[in-house]
């Protein structure tokens, strides 16, 4: 089977977005992470902003994504509704023009009905997931780390659930489930690439 378009969802801190990038890089293929909220921003008349807070979870204080219905509706849908479809128009757009990599964003479901679709799942340990979010963002508490992690994850569940009806991380709804804490980022970049390469 040849594949042209790469999906990475990931938990946070597992490194899926570099592991995502290096993989397009090794391939030659475009990246969409920020990218994507760029295109999104540009077809859709959202702010940017709104899209990287609200593009592919819930918020953990309020209820804004999901009960906007009393005074964010359009069409009978709510802003929540009309960022996912923007956002589903987007990533559809791109897996027609190009192969491409694809970070977040349900993109493994909106997708999921292509044949050339390699959808993947980075995850890892907590404490693989607090040394690398404490490179990138500086000292935190431990206990402090988890909760972030897990709050983090938690919102990407809910919205996952809310929009495809399936659990996000379930090793069913993908082709490949990589532990980058024990693989580590540039062997699973290297798996992705070998699976997108044709055999020969």
């Amino acid at each position: 089977m040849s594949f042209r378009i790469v999906t990475i969802s990931r938990e946070f801190g597992s490194g899926g977005r570099s592991i995502g990038k290096m993989a397009a890089e090794k391939l030659g293929i475009p990246y969409y992470d920020n990218e994507l909220v760029t295109k999104i921003a540009e077809k859709s008349g959202f702010a940017q902003s709104f899209i990287k807070e609200h593009g592919e979870e819930t918020s953990a204080t309020s209820s804004l994504l999901f009960n906007l219905s009393n005074w964010g509706t359009y069409y009978n849908y709510t802003v929540s509704d009309q960022l996912y479809f923007a956002q589903r128009r987007v990533i559809e757009e791109l897996a027609n023009k190009e192969p491409c990599v694809i970070v977040g964003r349900c993109a493994d479901y909106i997708l999921r009905d292509r044949t050339d679709c390699l959808n993947v799942f980075i995850h890892a340990n907590m404490e693989f997931k607090r040394k690398r979010i404490v490179e990138i963002y500086g000292g935190q508490q431990e206990t402090t780390l988890d909760k972030r992690i897990l709050e983090k994850d938690k919102r990407r569940k809910a919205y996952y659930k809310h929009y495809t009806n399936q659990s996000w991380g379930q090793m069913e709804n993908y082709h490949l489930c990589l532990d980058s804490g024990v693989i580590g980022l540039e062997k699973c970049a290297d798996v992705i690439a070998r699976l997108m390469k044709p055999s020969r």
